[in-house]
């Protein structure tokens, strides 16, 4: 006797994926994506950039090393649900602090295990990411109707800006550094650059490694205005990554950016960051197919021919046919081509598309965030 399917996937051309539920009961719309990643789940459920989406992870071992407290890039969950292919199992990991199951129940994030994820991701590449409902009732009890008709009313992330969502509520100091065996995290005690890091759902290994690097780092709210900024001196700017579509964060955050460059600072941005900044600079941004989101891929530094393995998240990309006169092109991605890092030429300015604080490399890109210090060291031996 087969058992009755307790939760299922519904895509709003009427396609329908039947499997078992876990974690909260209820339903939940959104755009699916797919992850490639074989580590790290639970830094991508927890990572801002998430938000609207419900995460596909290819690799199928998901849930095997638990859940850490010390992993969350923030407080909360912030993907919308999870859909794997086999269920996720007890942890077998000394780190672990709790199931993963267990915790997304907790966290009340609906998913979905026994998918063939291989025929879902192959239909996410070839329609581009879909809207979807996700469904997880015990009973097994299920209106396809409703629910193809959830899907087909979901508006989509185009147009939406989701970093009011996902920003801090009001500005706050961050002084912890990197995680290093065998003493975890550490705090940084010595003084360092001043930076302000404007928060667009930043992660919080991003802000370990701008402490790391040696920053006194003021995290700032999203809406923040250039005279708020402005108003902490200091000796660089930070753009964080985050959700949604960067036309319409931009609607505020591009006139902030805009007038922070007239200050001459070194900026550097990452993910929305870095579409932020294009925009700022005159370039354009452009939904995705179906977006990068994994932990494999690979990255050309133009400048220096070096390959580095870096970790993505995004769903929009910076059109480099639209870049302005004194701003280049750094980095490209060696699977398709898209625009992964600018730079201004005359002033030391930049960013990148990928993650360099996740290290899948596993310190590939680290150098980036040595670059930003650079510059501001640079910078205050001109003004002393």
């Amino acid at each position: 006797m087969t058992s009755r399917p307790t939760a299922c996937l519904v895509l709003a051309d009427g396609t329908v994926f039947y499997g078992r539920g876990f974690g909260a009961t209820g339903q939940t719309v959104a755009e699916l994506c797919f992850n490639t990643a074989m580590t790290g789940y639970q830094e991508i459920m927890t990572d801002p950039s998430y938000a609207g989406q419900i995460v596909t992870f290819t690799f199928p071992h998901i849930g095997n090393t638990g859940v850490t407290v010390e992993d969350d890039e923030t407080g909360e969950p912030v993907a919308a649900g999870m859909v794997v292919k086999w269920d996720p199992t007890e942890p077998s990991n000394w780190r672990a602090e709790r199931e993963l199951t267990e915790w997304l129940a907790a966290k009340g994030r609906i998913c979905i295990g026994g998918i063939d994820t291989r025929r879902l991701t192959r239909a996410i590449r070839q329609q581009g990411a879909p809207h979807v409902a996700l469904a997880h009732d015990p009973e097994g009890k299920f209106d396809l109707e409703a629910l193809v008709a959830a899907a087909r009313g979901f508006a989509g992330l185009e147009g939406l800006d989701l970093a009011k969502d996902v920003t801090c509520a009001q500005s706050y100091q961050w002084d912890e550094m990197r995680w290093a065996w065998p003493e975890g995290y550490s705090r940084r005690s010595e003084p360092g650059f001043k930076v302000v890091a404007v928060d667009y759902g930043a992660k919080r290994n991003i802000l370990r490694c701008l402490a790391s690097a040696g920053c006194d780092v003021t995290v700032l709210p999203a809406t923040a205005t250039a005279e708020e900024v402005l108003a902490h001196q200091p000796d660089g700017v930070f753009l964080s990554n985050g959700p949604g579509d960067p036309a319409a964060t931009g609607v505020y955050a591009v006139p902030m950016i805009q007038d922070v460059l007239k200050a001459d600072l070194p900026v550097f941005g990452i993910c929305l960051g870095h579409q932020m900044l294009a925009l700022a600079l005159g370039a354009k941004t452009v939904k995705m197919n179906h977006g990068h989101h994994g932990a494999n891929h690979p990255v050309k530094d133009l400048e220096t021919g070096k390959v580095e393995i870096t970790s993505m998240n995004h769903g929009f990309t910076v059109d480099s046919q639209t870049l302005p006169a004194g701003v280049k092109e750094t980095h490209v991605s060696l699977f398709d081509g898209s625009n992964c890092g600018i730079r201004m030429t005359d002033k030391p300015v930049f960013s990148v598309q990928y993650h360099p604080e996740a290290s899948p490399g596993p310190q590939d890109s680290y150098y980036l965030f040595e670059r930003f210090a650079a510059a501001m060291r640079a910078r205050k031996a001109e003004t002393v």
